[in-house]
């Protein structure tokens, strides 16, 4: 009998990118799915958790089911601050 994968209880839109490559590690949500003018369908909603930003995989994991939930609640998605620019 074939081994089937084991089905993850994360929720739908989050995933997990593990890329030493490029030293990227961390969570990655996209919801919230829409048709686009050229009629294909993209994410209204992204946003990277990193580890090291967040203080490890476990928090930047939470950071983002947060996120999610937030979305899923309907309040918006926080747009990141603008920079300072830096005086002459």
């Amino acid at each position: 009998m074939p081994k089937t994968k084991k089905r993850s209880n994360r929720p739908r839109g989050l995933s997990r990118i593990d890329q030493p490559s490029t030293r990227t590690f961390g969570w990655f949500v996209r919801v919230g799915y829409h048709e686009r003018r050229d009629g294909s369908y993209g994410p209204r909603h992204t946003k990277f958790f990193g580890d090291v930003s967040h203080g490890g995989k476990a928090k930047s994991l939470k950071a983002a089911e947060k996120f999610l939930r937030d979305i899923a609640k309907g309040k918006p998605a926080a747009k990141p601050k603008a920079k300072a620019k830096k005086k002459k």
